[in-house]
């Protein structure tokens, strides 16, 4: 009895001992992280060994290793990458701004009491349950130069006489993928800041009217400080996915007309995927990359990396 109940103590100290162990938690996570590195750092070596190359599939002549002459190509002569880098510069911009602005008024009615809300936040959220290659043909009839939604309506109004061709006229290509785009990523941020917007203590609110703070100081000096959090991860977060954006501009306009709705994703994919040159798109892949990286970087650091951001 004595040996038995003097085992169980000493298993009971050393499961104590191993679990207050400062290297435990990292090992029980350690074959979860190991299997992120594999899943992400072999692709990434795999594209940075291809942009060393030379490889097209157009060209069986020359293959490979070639050191960085494909950045230099890149940085050197490579006109469509330019172009292409203000044009994704005022994509993202565009869209994370004004997705941010319409998604904050869309969460703040939708966060009032109203007859019918429930049935207004469902079907506010619908543009992003919509997938992406289904929300593009719907926005390709709208835009139809022939037949298209848009232009009847117009005419109806009596603002246009004749049909616009809105994805092959180049003053009007941009501003009509915004459009599309900006319907479908306003639910992303009217979904988190409504979120956040509920965490809000309404004490808070009521004592502000109290003390004769109006709602437009309510909403700079309450609402906003409280949705900081939210604000900083949807904006990190959409800004990513816009920069890497491609079934939608590629399905519209294919990164035309004249490289007009050509991002650097769109350019990448033209140049590995439609193309077959492998290499030079790897290459593009890193310079994506590597943009994306100090972007990420930098937007962190100038939030404090998440800390104190409440403050």
């Amino acid at each position: 009895m004595i040996s038995s109940n003097t085992s169980a103590s000493c298993s009971k100290k050393n499961t104590k001992h191993f679990g207050n162990d400062r290297g435990y938690p990292y090992l029980l996570i350690a074959p979860s992280l190991l299997l992120i590195a594999l899943l992400m750092f072999i692709p990434l070596l795999s594209v940075l060994k291809l942009s060393l190359q030379n490889y097209s599939m157009t060209s069986l002549y020359g293959r490979g290793f070639i050191g960085l002459k494909n950045f230099q190509d890149i940085l050197g002569s490579d006109s469509v990458f330019w172009h292409s880098i203000p044009v994704t510069i005022q994509w993202v911009v565009i869209e994370v701004v004004c997705q941010l602005v319409f998604g904050m008024i869309v969460a703040l009615l939708l966060n009032r009491t109203f007859k019918g809300r429930g049935l207004a936040r469902a079907m506010m959220f619908i543009p992003w349950a919509v997938s992406g290659v289904l929300t593009t043909m719907l926005w390709l009839l709208i835009f139809n130069q022939h037949i298209g939604l848009l232009n009847d309506l117009l005419h109806k109004l009596g603002i246009i006489k004749t049909n616009v061709a809105w994805l092959a006229n180049p003053k009007m290509v941009f501003g009509s993928v915004i459009l599309a785009e900006l319907w479908r990523g306003i639910p992303f941020f009217a979904i988190t800041l409504l979120a956040a917007l509920q965490t809000i203590p309404l004490e808070i609110y009521e004592s502000a009217k109290v003390d004769g703070c109006g709602p437009v100081r309510q909403f700079f000096w309450i609402t906003l400080p409280f949705l900081k959090e939210a604000i900083v991860f949807s904006t990190l977060m959409r800004a990513i996915w816009e920069f890497n954006n491609i079934d939608m501009i590629f399905t519209m306009t294919g990164g035309g007309p004249v490289y007009l709705t050509t991002t650097l994703p769109i350019y990448m994919m033209q140049t590995a995927i439609i193309e077959g040159n492998y290499g030079y798109g790897s290459a593009l892949a890193v310079f994506i990359f590597v943009i994306l990286m100090i972007f990420t970087v930098f937007y962190l650091a100038m939030n404090k990396f998440g800390r104190n951001i409440d403050e």
